[in-house]
């Protein structure tokens, strides 16, 4: 019997931006409490009017995980009005360093530094509005707080107020206003702000559609490692938009990101190997970025896959693991897939087709 015949590979680059535009995308820098570092700014800080007696000791023992210590010193300086001692503090509530963690007790010593102006604090304020934590979810308390700090040129907060806007989660839904503070964060090579600035260059959301700009964006934040950005600018080379149309570059930045383990990034990777477009052509490279993908969900991944089993191109040929995939694709819902598991059936034992199903079975209970 000749072997079943199937449609072709989805060869198409795959293009996603959109959806993540305004997501808090990779960390949640809400838990990043920013904290004094630098030694040169703490002493002249000890002039500047507060009581500083102590801190300095308390600063070197947090560093050193001597959180006991550090509370010894930091408290009588929190509790006499130290901005930045009770900054310390309220960290050590929130992550139960030296005390147990009370996020509600954190977010009285954030209050406290953050009414004398301390943009951290306020920024961590705005944090514990936004996510709900020691204190009911508010997005208007958390635009409050955030502006606070933004208008005191922090990067985080400029970013955070910019997302809000851009949501229209405790304000009004303004991409202009979006990007303003999107761009203030960005030019401060806050990584997320350029990537949802080159997002909304792409998108001609709350500025004029400009590839150009997308791209300058986008590889600001690419050069920073960030899988999204590294995608979406491979995805503008392999377009050529914004930037000369060019399969290696594309390839170079698809590549960055798939070692992050972008799954779309991984497709594409495999893709330009599978077409030999910016790479040698190599069907065992392909396969083994298909399968990446793949295991990450990515439907046209799977349905390549299982092409790549049943031809063994880059794999030896394999109609069960062929099969597996095409009733993954089935089980999740793709119609398309049935008519190519159905023919490949055909030329398949009862014993084969049952261990397929086992595998898929298998697959589907892991993921």
């Amino acid at each position: 019997m000749p072997a079943a015949r199937l449609a072709g590979r989805h060869l198409t680059i795959v293009r996603v931006f959109c959806a993540v535009v305004f997501a808090h995308h990779g960390r949640d820098i809400f838990r990043r409490m920013k904290t004094i570092r630098n030694m040169g700014l703490i002493l002249v800080l000890l002039g500047a009017g507060q009581a500083w007696g102590g801190f300095y000791e308390g600063f070197i023992h947090y560093e050193q995980g001597n959180y006991e210590q550090a509370l010894q010193e930091f408290r009588p300086l929190a509790e006499g009005g130290n901005a930045f001692a009770q900054l310390y503090l309220g960290v050590m509530y929130d992550k139960g360093e030296g005390v147990p963690q009370n996020f509600s007790t954190a977010m009285k010593w954030w209050r406290m530094s953050a009414e004398q102006g301390g943009a951290v604090a306020q920024y961590n304020l705005g944090g514990m509005y936004e996510n709900g934590r020691g204190v009911q979810r508010d997005y208007v308390e958390a635009v409050k707080w955030y502006r606070m700090a933004a208008n005191s040129g922090l990067a985080d907060a400029q970013y955070k107020l910019g997302s809000l806007y851009a949501n229209g989660q405790g304000i009004a839904q303004n991409t202009k206003v979006a990007q303003y503070w999107y761009r203030k964060a960005a030019e401060q090579d806050e990584v997320r702000a350029q990537l949802s600035l080159g997002i909304m260059y792409d998108n001609g959301q709350g500025v004029g559609q400009n590839y150009t700009e997308a791209a300058r964006w986008y590889r600001k934040a690419a050069e920073q490692g960030d899988p999204l950005a590294q995608y979406n600018l491979g995805g503008l080379y392999a377009n050529g938009q914004g930037v000369a149309k060019d399969f290696t570059q594309a390839a170079n930045w698809y590549r960055k990101a798939a070692l992050q383990s972008d799954p779309l990034a991984q497709y594409n990777l495999g893709i330009l190997y599978d077409e030999g477009q910016g790479v040698p052509q190599d069907d065992k490279v392909a396969v083994q970025w298909y399968r990446r993908a793949a295991e990450q969900g990515v439907a046209n991944a799977q349905y390549n896959l299982a092409i790549m089993y049943h031809n063994g191109m880059g794999v030896p040929q394999d109609d069960v693991e062929a099969y597996k995939w095409l009733s993954i694709l089935v089980q999740g819902g793709n119609r398309d897939a049935v008519a190519g598991r159905d023919a490949i059936a055909k030329t398949m034992t009862a014993t084969q087709i049952s261990d397929a199903e086992r595998l898929a079975a298998e697959w589907r209970n892991r993921h």
